[in-house]
């Protein structure tokens, strides 16, 4: 209760202390008025101003709130109080008819009052956009001001297209301004149409008329241009970045991630990122120069048509809203529903053999179906909804354009206006209307531009589970390798332990071969070892220091594994076997593969070493994929080498000549993962895996005469083939 009463009364002080410095920023300028208009040095003299109005309204706001400058009421009040410099600082340039001139500060009492409140309720628009759709990132309400964070780190990424961004926004105003200009010498073009029209005035608004329309156009392709290349820069520059973030994850991240959302992050999040400050900026700031210089403009001509006008603004607010509300929670449905689809069609492409195999054409295809059966529902409700939005909002603007013909026809008659002054009037109001629904339009496509970016920034910032601050690279490695108590759940079932109290030795020099059922955590031995995963407890030891202890690339280089199923990447034979290694010559490529038994029929094809493998090696058959990884593997001559099942795709031939040239040499360890029981009978020691431990270990005959699981696993398997 005290802490809401606290609030209420702050907020009280802050909405006080605004008024009040509002009033005396009022008077000021009345005052001041005369005395700025007289000075010769025009833009000096409207800057000035602008500095001592902000000073003393943040100041008396300042001393009204005890002290402290809340930064909404500052922004507020430095808008008002350089907004109407620009203006008078941008008419000037234009070199306009003198009655425009200093329209803002310097005009007539009447016009320094409509102008002064046209300004405080532009900035007041202005400030209220900033706090509900971009909300502060400190306060209360954190995960609602998030998106400024957000969206000031998206500014701070385009720093390298500063030059884009800055010439697109100067020639963005220079189009914004000159269109306005077009209308307003349209009027004074129509005005001259009479019989008695005076042949210069009418061949001078013409021909400023064709300037300003030149400008336009000079404008507005330089400003398209020029951002179009800096998104193009942008969305070059970060994907790179958040693809590198990508692959520096650790495996348990893409366990748990689907692999859609990774590439929605690529292919839809980063250009709708994009867009954030290039598109949806360049939308806001021209809207809002042509708001704020058309309503100059149709005040001059009649206020009193111009709040008419404006009676459009909180109808459509709130159509906006309310449509927006619901709009918003389509969209985010049908992103869900499309990266659903695309989950789909990466799955059955990757299985597409074991589509073809079970003959799930029709399954497969039906559920395709589905998923875009459901995104095309979704899509036709969202816009159902932008629909209804966009004829309730158009059917207002018919209402009150139809109001303000009627005044206008009123006002001609009694001579307060001309046509030409009512064709211009018009004119902007035609514009005004359009720019108030973007700038509500805009405000809620920041918020999905600034939401995809907090998905990006979500990859970018993880920083891996696993440490790769490592140092030690030393000049001899043994490979020596013991798993000491480990204690391994994987991060997608965190409470299914696959290891428990799991130690072992792997000698140095020395082939280990692991056996045991499916699932007992023969592969995840490996996994732990090429440190894809870090164990929950327990030391994994390279020649007596931890594994983390090692640089990651040293460690990539001294730890090679080679899987069941391989994968090979689009290219040669002769790219595969030295992937990732710079500077590999033709020799080592040659050598590694004869010891993997690939040189034979690598020969055999027609392109030899340069012959095309396909996506994932689909042109080589499986068992020829398999000695390609090994050549891989032992290309870059590891200290330790890990083979998991890989001798279950080899003929018998090639699987002998294999294990034979590694046991020939002791210079490296050998961690052998398979189950069949025959190849590992020459292994050096054998350690069988269950319960998520070791449950023997030794030499082949040694654990025959200990007649324990591995003794049963081989006679049942002597059973099995008789």
């Amino acid at each position: 209760m005290c802490v809401k009463m606290g609030t209420n009364s702050s907020a009280f002080r802050q909405t006080l202390a605004v008024f009040l410095a509002l009033v005396a920023d009022a008077c000021l300028v009345h005052a001041a008025a005369p005395a700025v208009c007289a000075v010769s040095f025009f833009w000096l003299s409207v800057w000035l101003f602008a500095v001592l109005r902000c000073g003393l309204a943040l100041a008396a706001v300042s001393l009204l709130n005890l002290g402290e400058l809340p930064p909404a009421p500052a922004r507020f009040l430095a808008l008002h109080s350089a907004l109407p410099a620009a203006l008078d600082s941008v008419t000037a340039a234009l070199r306009l008819d003198d009655h425009m001139c200093g329209a803002t500060m310097t005009a007539a009492s009447a016009g320094v009052t409509r102008c002064w409140m046209m300004c405080a309720g532009a900035s007041l628009a202005a400030a209220l956009f900033w706090e509900v759709g971009v909300p502060d990132s400190n306060g209360r309400k954190v995960k609602r001001q998030k998106p400024r964070v957000l969206f000031m780190r998206v500014v701070r990424m385009y720093r390298p297209d500063l030059v884009l961004l800055l010439g697109g926004f100067c020639f963005l105003t220079l189009a914004a301004v000159c269109e306005i200009q077009i209308r307003f010498y349209t009027g004074k073009v129509i005005d001259n149409l009479r019989d008695d029209y005076i042949p210069d005035e009418f061949l001078s608004a013409l021909f400023l008329m064709a300037v300003f329309s030149v400008g336009s156009s000079v404008g507005a392709g330089s400003r398209g241009g020029l951002l179009m290349w800096a998104i193009h820069s942008f969305k070059c520059r970060v994907k790179g970045k958040l693809f590198q973030a990508q692959t520096k994850q650790e495996m348990a991240f893409f366990d748990t991630t689907k692999t859609g959302e990774l590439t929605s992050l690529l292919s839809k999040d980063i250009p709708l990122m994009a867009e954030t400050v290039c598109l949806n900026i360049n939308v806001l700031l021209r809207t809002l120069i042509k708001t704020v210089y058309t309503l100059t403009f149709m005040l001059n001509i009649s206020w009193t048509l111009t709040c008419l006008v404006l009676l459009e603004v909180p109808v459509t607010g709130l159509i906006q809203t309310i449509s927006y509300k619901h709009r918003q929670r389509l969209v985010q449905a049908t992103h869900d529903s499309v990266t659903a689809a695309n989950e789909a069609v990466s799955e059955i492409i990757l299985a597409v053999r074991t589509v073809r195999s079970f003959n799930a054409e029709k399954h497969e295809a039906r559920r395709y179906d589905n998923r875009l059966t459901d995104t095309h529902r979704l899509k036709t409700w969202r816009d159902a909804v932008r629909v209804v939005s966009l004829l309730a909002q158009r059917l207002t603007g018919l209402a009150i354009h139809v109001l303000m013909l009627w005044y206008g026809r009123l006002y001609i008659q009694r001579g307060q206006m001309t046509t030409g002054n009512l064709v211009s009037f018009m004119l902007y109001q035609s514009d005004i209307g359009h720019n108030i629904r973007t700038l509500i339009y805009i405000s809620g496509h920041m918020l999905t531009s600034v939401g995809a970016a907090g998905k990006v920034f979500e990859v970018l910032d993880r920083q891996p589970r696993i440490r790769t601050d490592g140092k030690r690279t030393p000049d001899r490695l043994t490979g020596h390798v013991i798993f000491r108590r480990l204690k391994f759940a994987y991060p997608a079932h965190p409470d299914v332990a696959v290891l428990q109290n799991f130690s072992l030795e792997l000698p140095a020099g020395q082939m280990t071969a692991l056996v045991g059922v499916s699932g007992e955590g023969k592969s995840t031995c490996a996994s732990l070892l090429k440190r894809l995963y870090e164990p929950q407890d327990g030391q994994i030891l390279l020649d007596h220091a931890e594994l983390e202890s090692y640089d990651c690339r040293y460690l990539s280089r001294k730890i090679a594994v080679v899987s069941q199923e391989p994968v090979l990447f689009s290219g040669t034979i002769r790219h595969n076997i030295a992937y990732g290694l710079k500077g590999c010559s033709s020799d080592a490529i040659q050598q590694a593969a004869h010891q993997a038994d690939a040189h034979d029929f690598i020969t055999q094809l027609e392109k030899g070493y340069d012959t095309e493998v396909g996506e994932g090696g689909s042109l080589l058959s499986k068992s020829e994929r398999q000695r390609v990884a090994i050549a891989r593997a032992l290309v870059r001559r590891p200290q330790v080498l890990i083979l998991d099942e890989v001798t279950s795709s080899l003929d018998e031939r090639s699987e002998n000549k294999v294990l034979q040239d590694l046991l020939r040499r002791h210079d490296r360890t050998v961690l052998l993962i398979t189950h069949r029981l025959k190849t590992i009978e020459k292994a050096d020691q054998i350690a069988v895996i269950g319960g998520g431990g070791v449950q023997e270990c030794g030499t082949h005959s040694q654990l025959m005469e200990k007649k324990g699981i591995y003794f049963k696993m081989r006679d049942k398997l002597s059973t099995a083939g008789r």
